[in-house]
């Protein structure tokens, strides 16, 4: 069973981050998606690392996918997909642009997306 977390909830845990980009996204996204909120809102340790393959494992061809965490290079991406990240290594960013898909910080994302409708969370 998950456990929920409240809004006010969420906010304070922002309130910890040092980083301010980080915080004003959690505090634009407790309104709107609260469940891509309470995942930035995790402790930064507890962020998950996804490498490509797993990526590529679990989407369908031109989906759009949020990582709360890192996006890492291991492995081969086969589908063109969107991947909205906090960040994502280098060598990922352009494995990810050579099979013509697209990696959207999540700040980018926010100014065209501002709730986040039709990004599936992995």
């Amino acid at each position: 069973m998950e456990r929920t977390i409240s809004k006010t909830h969420i906010a304070r845990r922002a309130e910890t981050k040092a980083n301010p980009y980080l915080v004003n996204a959690i505090l634009e996204l407790k309104n709107t998606n609260t469940e891509v909120a309470k995942l930035l809102a995790m402790p930064r340790k507890k962020w998950p690392s996804v490498n490509l393959t797993q990526i590529d494992k679990m989407v369908k061809d031109g989906e759009k996918v949020f990582v709360p965490g890192k996006v890492l290079a291991s492995g081969d991406l086969t589908k063109k997909v969107k991947i909205v990240s906090w960040s994502a290594s280098e060598n990922a960013v352009e494995k990810i642009k050579a099979v013509k898909g697209e990696f959207i910080s999540v700040q980018e994302e926010l100014k065209t997306n501002k709730d986040f409708k039709g990004v599936r969370i992995l």
